[in-house]
Parts: structure tokens; sequence; C-alpha cells
């Protein structure tokens, strides 16, 4: 038997970074940049120096007396996310809102929250933000357990919009529910059940929060009772539901049609 000594693997240091606070990809880091947000670094892959799709970004991070360093492809090999372009941004823990403060301010005339019932997905999560920042929504809630928090996935999904729409972070969302309640704003979950009134003759045109459910299980049973009513979605095909950000879009620019449409 051969017993001569096994050396060990050479040690990989690890970037001394939380992966969560990481921002990956040019667009990302770009609109976290314009946002203002005070990114600790940015990290730029040795070969893409002289690259000049980054030369606008480096700008910026300098204007903004963010340090910018170059790395080896050792660096980036110790990422776990595959599509950072080359680029990753180092941000401070993200900065969650908090509910008082977006229910004392409104972006349009009327308010616009999106509540997110235990979506673990990060990518849907993601993509969810991504969407209420288009459509002019004040925030979007989320629950602190068994819900995936604003992590480096979550940040690349939503391209750019974490940094400009609150996220608020609760540890209850139907005690949250029942504070906007309060403050007057009703509150609309998306269901499929026969209890619910099509998106289009639902009243969307006033003071309100969508509440989206879990990737499959839909609205818990407590959410679903908090809610004031349920909307649900036209479905012509054999499929019955839609991926939670489709179904949270969908309804977003249903309220915005309805805000916008002419007299």
């Amino acid at each position: 038997m051969d017993r001569r000594r096994i050396k060990p693997h050479a040690h990989r240091s690890k970037p001394p970074f939380d992966f969560d606070d990481v921002i990956y990809g040019i667009h990302s880091i770009e609109e976290a940049l314009l946002a203002g947000e005070k990114l600790r670094a940015v990290h730029v892959a040795d070969d893409r120096k002289k690259d000049t799709v980054l030369r606008a970004l480096l700008d910026r991070a300098r204007e903004g007396e963010v340090p910018v360093r170059f790395e080896d492809r050792a660096f980036f090999a110790r990422l776990p996310f595959k599509a950072h372009q080359g680029v990753v941004a180092i941000a401070p823990a993200f900065d969650y809102a908090s509910l008082f403060d977006v229910m004392g301010s409104r972006r349009g005339e009327h308010a616009l929250f999106v509540i997110l019932d235990h979506l673990t997905d990060p990518h849907n999560v993601g993509a969810i933000v991504r969407t209420a920042e288009c459509v002019g929504a004040d925030a979007v809630i989320i629950p602190d357990r068994r819900s995936a928090g604003i992590n480096a996935t979550v940040r690349k999904s939503a391209a750019g919009a974490a940094a400009h729409l609150p996220i608020v972070r609760v540890g209850n969302i139907v005690d949250a529910m029942r504070k906007l309640k309060k403050a007057g704003i009703w509150i609309a979950g998306a269901d499929a059940g026969p209890e619910a009134v099509p998106m289009t003759q639902a009243d969307f045109d006033r003071d309100l929060a969508l509440a989206i459910g879990a990737e499959g299980a839909g609205l818990s049973q407590l959410v679903k009772r908090e809610c004031d009513y349920l909307v649900s979605i036209p479905l012509r095909g054999q499929v019955a539901s839609l991926n939670a950000s489709v179904a949270a879009a969908v309804l977003l620019y249903e309220a915005l049609r309805q805000r916008t449409k002419t007299a």
C-alpha cells in the first residue's frame, strides 16, 4: 500500500467580504453609483482595464471616490457568480427602509406598495423589484424570515432598481398589512380562486398595496384573509398559473394603466 504523504491542497484565500454585499455586472454597478450608494470598492478584471465599455463606470467610481482595484482571474474564480462580466462592487450591507418612513411618502397621486408573501427565489424578488421601480411604486415589503433578502442575486436581477426603490423588511407581514390599512391603504391579493375579481374589474386607482404569493403556493391563508379583496389574471391556456414575477408585472402595469388612462 502506498503510504506516501498526501500533500494538502494549497490554501485558497477567500475574498474579504460577504457575498451578500456584492453587486455584480456592469449595469447594476452603474445604477448603484448613480444612486449615490457608498460602495467600498469596485473590482475589475485585469483584461478589462482598457475596455471602453467600462470607461463611464470607472470615471463615475473615481468621481465618487470609490477605490478601483484590478484583479487577476483567480480573484473572480473564487466568486460564486457567473454573470459578473469581470466587474464586481462591494457595497455596505443593504440599507432597508422602515415601514413608517415609506408610508409617509409617495411618488404619485396614490400610494402603491408591493407585498411579497415569503418569496424565496431571489431572481423572482429581483424581477419584481425592477418592475415595481419601473411603474413608480413607493416600496416593496418583504418578511425577514423564509424569504429572499436583498442579496447579490436579487440586486443583479433587479438591474439596479434596488438602488432606487425603498425596500422594507418586516418581522410580520400580517402586522405590516394591518398598519397599511389603518393608514387608509387598500390591499389587493393576487389569487386564482373563484372569489377573486378579474383584474380589469378591480379598482387599482386608489392608495393600494398588491400582495404577491410565494412561488407555487400562492398567498398564505393568513395573508389572504387580511386582504381587502382578491384579484385574478385572465388565463386562456392550459397552464394554471403564472410565475410570481410575471404575475406581479401584469398587475402592476394594470394599476399603472388605470391610473394613467384619459377621461
